[in-house]
């Protein structure tokens, strides 16, 4: 005989009642277990699961007026289903408390290490948050490795700057020996010597100081559309003097039109860093050139010298505070009697070594306008790569 809708509906008001009320007694408990570990928590969980039924079977069997027999039955087999129940939810909670401990295990090791190894049998939920430990011990992996090159790279910097400042003092010391002791036969040479080598250490002293700014996050960029074709201009208008003194031919191209949102000061150094640059280590009869393009997402500007080309183990560390590779070497100090001609400073002028800020101070910048700098070596030398984005960067770093 089926139940009539009446029936039913009562049947539901008990039920819903009796293990509601279960349920809002179990919520009370649940919080005091909440730091309690998931086998404690699965068990819970069980254990209101069977609570509940058992609830509601209570109360639907004493509105219903069951017999004892019935009622005795109905509990029994609640029981019993609560045991299986209860053996079931404790043997999961067992295998996530493994789980647990082996993902804890791994966060030990690497916090040890800095090395997570994700355990593919684990769970869904616990697999992604082991994928997203790896991948984060990746990542701290590179931050760690890139800190380490720019610590290399401080005390590389520490070590040429105190030497290019050496050797200026020194031969700034000798001149002005000489100058006081009436040994010098060219007075006016031995002045025009002390201002190049003064204006060299102050050019140096404003490179660092620009460098201190961009990894500092305190450079402020000047955003407004520049002309391409007019910074590459003016760029190779003012190398085409250190060009023509060391038999370098200046070149290049760019598109009609080529626009970027860029700061124009910092634009036009990166330009003028990477033509000079190019220069100083082109031989006599290089050629130098530089490209604008539209890349599609951007603007392209590139930079071939005749340099003969890198090793390629020195590549990745061309940027580099202070970096100069195995070739580069600094001029000894003048002698008192015989007085080099001026050193010009930073930007690859005849005679100048620099402290190997240039290609730092080009990454940084290029990097705050939300760009990338790379190179490669293209015959007969070296290709370096500008990519500028076109939409406008944040300019607050």
């Amino acid at each position: 005989m089926s139940l009539s809708t009446g029936d039913q509906l009562d049947i539901v008001v008990v039920v819903s009642a009796w293990a509601g009320g279960t349920g809002a007694v179990a919520l009370v408990v649940a919080w005091f277990l909440r730091r309690r570990s998931v086998r404690v928590l699965t068990a819970f969980v069980a254990l209101v699961a069977v609570a509940a039924v058992v609830a509601g079977t209570v109360g639907t069997a004493r509105a219903m007026f069951l017999s004892a027999h019935d009622f005795e039955v109905v509990l029994l087999v609640a029981g019993v289903s609560g045991v299986v129940a209860l053996l079931l939810a404790l043997t999961v909670a067992a295998a996530f408390g493994h789980w647990s401990r082996t993902l804890r295990a791994e966060a030990v090791r690497f916090g040890e290490s800095g090395t997570f190894v994700s355990d593919p049998g684990l769970p869904a939920d616990l697999r992604e948050l082991s994928e997203e430990l790896a991948r984060t011990g990746e990542r701290l992996q590179e931050s760690r490795s890139r800190e380490l090159r720019l610590e290399e790279s401080r005390r590389e910097l520490v070590s040429w700057v105190s030497h290019d400042l050496r050797s200026p003092l020194a031969a700034l010391r000798a001149m002005t020996e000489a100058l006081e002791d009436g040994l010098a036969e060219d007075p006016e040479r031995y002045h025009r010597q002390i201002r190049a080598e003064v204006d060299r250490m102050v050019r140096m002293v404003d490179d660092l100081f620009e460098l201190s700014r961009i990894h500092a996050g305190v450079l402020q960029l000047s955003l407004q559309p520049v002309a391409v074709g007019d910074i590459v201009s003016e760029a190779l208008a003012a190398a085409d003097p250190v060009a023509r003194a060391r038999g370098v031919r200046l070149g290049g191209s760019v598109s009609e039109g080529l626009q970027v949102t860029a700061d124009p000061a910092g634009l036009s150094r990166v330009v003028s860093n990477l033509v000079l640059n190019a220069i100083r280590h082109t031989p006599a009869d290089g050629v130098v050139e530089v490209h604008g393009r539209d890349a599609g997402s951007g603007v392209e500007l590139a930079v071939t010298d005749g340099c003969g080309g890198i090793p390629e183990e020195d590549l990745p560390r061309l940027f580099d505070v202070a970096w100069q590779g195995d070739a580069a070497r600094t001029p000894h100090a003048p002698q008192p009697t015989q007085p080099t001609q001026p050193a010009q400073a930073q930007s690859g002028q005849p005679g100048e070594r620099g402290a190997g800020l240039g290609l730092a101070i080009v990454k940084g910048l290029v990097e705050a306008h939300r760009g990338q700098v790379a190179v490669a070596n293209a015959e007969p030398g070296c290709r370096f790569v500008v990519r500028l984005p076109a939409s406008a960067p944040d300019p607050a770093l």
